[in-house]
């Protein structure tokens, strides 16, 4: 067979030539993926390849294996779907193929492959990892190439990102794409709740999921679905009778609507298939219900990507190419995952054996064996969607002499997923025998209209009366920004004359700062020494003892929706940059993070402040950007900044500024969104992570009932912060958070973990690049920079580096 003559290209010293390939169901966030790899590759100082249509295009080479410049991928953060396309390839899936492939990749000279796709399309690439020294010492002996321009080749790096909506990779709390889609399906329930409240219908709702039922558990969360049917935890023998015995029992209760949510795999414990049609036929025959299907299909593929897929996607990118580059020919395939809010390596093929081993038993039937191979947070979601669907489950009542009177009271701004949390609390009591109490309008609310009549603000709430809560925005019980410390004596008299035996608080830095108060006046009022949860709520997510506040996501997305609009209007004009104002307080968290989704050009924030040389740096780069912008889309430019970023430069004045000072070659304007950021309906992540700690923080509540007040004036535990650190849902102590971990002057957290997410905006919206381009020094960025912010597994072990807000789980 004759040479190819095609010498590949050298690599660069120091660098790698990486390819980024989307392979299997396409999934939302996959091209902001993309994106994130080819940036953060070229700012490292690597050569970037984009395979087209999966492994077909490794197997076809040629112009199917594209070299990618910088300005390629721009406006790829909000694109859905893959835009370098997917393909069955069945060629790929022999031998001979796989050896075509490999050919077509010395020929580019290209050593690194990043492969965003399921867990088929990951198991495809670690074999074409371990076959590949046999490959090229075949294609030597073939004579296909000579061994000079194979010897730089002969170890291939594999590193996996998983997009899939499914969300059914072992190891990992959430998939690209997954909270896209459960935001299309929490979308259209939100819509079916409206036509079946009107008509008292039942609607049966079908999602995707063949082997993983984490759609249709989250959706059910979400939208208080009265049952659900998943893979992984079938219903009882008798399902039909007890589905229909629950729904019964609700509509007595006076509910007026009924959905049942079925993954697309479900099946009872014989593994017999459990139909849409026939749940339907068992609510229409039993129950008397007039009953709808619907089939989502497709339509949970489609759309833009959440902000946190963006974010999660854009992540993941960039720990994807810190993982080539920290490679060895010992490493294992590394495949990037999320534990909690941390962003981690773990071995591919152990991910992948753990996905399958679920699967095998399922149908081995071992379904225990299932739910513990799903991720602790999988049980944790079941538990808390059967707690707060139950109706009469006598053995779950506590002992009479257990039980308590527990407040709920929303303290700050209104934030997405209060209302869901307060939900799930309320049913929680309901089913332990608790006596939820909900203290109306804050602590206002609470001293001047406790005993008003005929309807005071302290009133105890039953079951129908949060039910309808789930997808609610706002605050049903009401919030206020005023603190106990108004008046302690009148706070002290309602917690006594209403026997509240434990306090549940929702909210953001006030209710911080409430929780924090009643503890410091335990010394002088016995009604406060009761134990206290501050669940955080707030869209700045600048409470201290977490690092996710829920009404953050929604926030992000509400924010991302206005931006993407105001981004098309600047690219419609092309030469036009928009200054866009965003809510946080004194915290650049909702700043940094919405860069990140959207792609900002730069952001600007309270902790880094601006300054003249910034704007002047920043006014230079955009003059260079749009010089060299020759027919280029999508050409319009966002800069965010945080409404607290500066007293003198504000909004209005850096555009004045952009637009003095551009000569006339582009326009500026500038947008404020305001309470827009609050958003309407909370998005499925705030929802389902408020129901998660709604659960978790009456538990605790009910573990440190009984304590004497002594007890709990002496215990550090029993006033707390439920929260995200790290990997891990924890409890902190409020006094050690107050002390140690608390900006109170600028009402933030000491240690704010994203504030290095700002060197990933920076680079992958070429802003780093920019100022080294201005300053004559075009060199790349060496691995390890500030601007290529991923660490080491044993760095992000030890800084738990890289985490994000979001995140979840979340």
């Amino acid at each position: 067979m004759a040479e190819i003559t095609l010498t590949p290209p050298a690599v660069p010293a120091g660098g790698k030539r990486i390819a980024v390939m989307t392979s299997g169901g396409d999934s939302p966030g996959m091209s902001g993926a993309v994106r994130a790899v080819v940036r953060q590759t070229l700012a490292s100082g690597c050569v970037a390849f984009a395979v087209y249509e999966g492994y077909q295009g490794l197997v076809d080479g040629g112009d199917m294996i594209k070299e990618m410049a910088w300005e390629d991928v721009r406006g790829w953060l909000s694109e859905g779907g893959t835009l370098i396309g997917t393909a069955r390839c069945r060629a790929f899936m022999e031998r001979a193929g796989r050896l075509t492939a490999a050919n077509n990749m010395v020929e580019k000279g290209i050593d690194a492959l990043i492969i965003c796709g399921g867990d088929g399309s990951l198991t495809g690439a670690d074999k074409f990892r371990s076959e590949w020294p046999g490959f090229m010492d075949e294609l030597v002996k073939t004579g296909k190439r000579r061994e000079e321009e194979v010897a730089p080749h002969r170890h291939l790096n594999i590193v996996g990102l998983v997009g899939s909506i499914d969300n059914d990779l072992s190891g990992t709390d959430a998939t690209i794409g997954c909270y896209s889609s459960l935001e299309r399906i929490c979308q259209a329930i939100d819509y079916i709740d409206a036509t079946a409240f009107s008509h008292q219908r039942a609607f049966v709702i079908e999602v995707m999921g063949r082997h993983c039922g984490w759609l249709a558990l989250m959706a059910g969360v979400s939208c208080g679905a009265d049952f659900i049917f998943i893979p992984e935890n079938p219903p009882s023998e008798n399902w039909a009778a007890d589905m229909c015995s629950v729904v019964k029992k609700h509509r007595e209760m006076g509910k007026r609507k009924t959905i049942i949510v079925v993954a697309e795999g479900a099946h009872d414990r014989q593994l017999n298939h459990i139909s849409p049609s026939a749940v339907k036929t068992l609510l229409s025959e039993r129950v008397g219900l007039d009953t709808r299907v619907t089939t989502l299909g497709h339509v949970q593929r489609g759309g833009p990507p959440s902000a946190y897929d963006r974010m999660l996607a854009t992540l993941q990118g960039v720990e994807a190419v810190k993982a080539v580059l920290d490679s060895t020919p010992e490493t294992e395939s590394p495949v990037i995952c999320i534990v909690e809010n941390k962003i981690v390596r773990k071995p591919l093929v152990d991910a992948i054996a753990k996905t399958k081993e679920v699967a095998a038993m399922i149908e081995r039937k071992d379904f225990e064996g299932a739910m513990k191979g799903r991720d602790a947070e999988f049980e944790e979601f079941l538990e808390a969607f059967n707690i707060t669907t139950a109706t009469e489950k006598s053995g779950m009542l506590l002992p009479k002499e257990q039980r308590m009177r527990v407040g709920l009271i929303h303290v700050g701004a209104p934030a997405g997923g209060m209302n869901a949390a307060t939900r799930a609390a309320v049913a929680y009591c309901l089913v332990k025998g608790h006596t939820p109490v909900a203290l109306y309008n804050g602590f206002p609310g609470l001293c001047r209209h406790h005993d008003d009549k005929p309807l005071g603000s302290v009133r105890e709430l039953g079951w129908l009366d949060a039910e309808s809560w789930a997808s609610r925005g706002g605050s049903e019980i009401g919030t206020n920004r005023g603190l106990p410390a108004e008046d302690f004596e009148k706070t002290a008299f309602c917690f006594e004359k209403y026997k509240i035996d434990a306090l549940f608080v929702v909210g953001g830095f006030e209710a911080f700062t409430a929780v924090s108060q009643l503890r410091k006046e335990r010394k002088n009022f016995d009604a406060f020494k009761i134990p206290m949860v501050v669940l955080p709520a707030t869209v700045s997510n600048n409470v201290p003892g977490t690092e996710y506040s829920i009404g953050s996501d929604t926030c992000l997305n509400a924010l991302i929706s206005y931006c993407d609009a105001i981004k098309q209007s600047a690219s419609a004009s092309r030469r036009r940059v928009f200054v866009v104002e965003t809510q946080g307080g004194a915290s650049g968290y909702v700043a940094t993070i919405a860069g990140l989704a959207i792609g900002a050009l730069a952001v600007y924030t309270p902790e880094e402040g601006i300054h003249l040389n910034m704007l002047v740096e920043d006014i230079k780069y955009l003059k260079e950007q749009f010089a060299t912008d020759k027919g280029h889309a999508r050409s319009g430019k966002i800069i965010l900044r945080n409404e607290k970023a500066s007293s003198v430069y504000t909004t209005e004045l850096i555009a004045n500024i952009i637009k003095e000072e551009s000569g006339g070659r582009f326009d500026a304007r500038f947008a404020v969104p305001g309470h827009v950021q609050q958003g309407g309906v909370p998005s499925p992540m705030d929802r389902v992570r408020a129901v998660r700690f709604g659960v978790k923080s009456l538990q605790y509540l009910e573990k440190m009932f009984g304590k004497s007040k002594q007890e709990i004036f002496e215990d550090p535990m029993s006033a707390t912060v439920i929260g995200i650190r790290g990997a891990r849902v924890k409890f902190s102590a409020m006094e050690k958070i107050e002390r140690e971990e608390t900006d109170w002057k600028d009402r933030r957290p000491k240690d704010e973990f994203w504030i290095e997410l700002g060197g990933v905006v920076n680079t992958l919206s070429g802003r780093q690049r920019g100022k080294r381009l201005l300053s004559g020094k075009n060199t790349p960025m060496p691995p390890g920079s500030p601007d290529v912010p991923a660490k080491s597994q044993e760095d992000i072990d030890r800084k738990e580096s890289l985490r994000v807000g979001g995140t979840s789980n979340l």
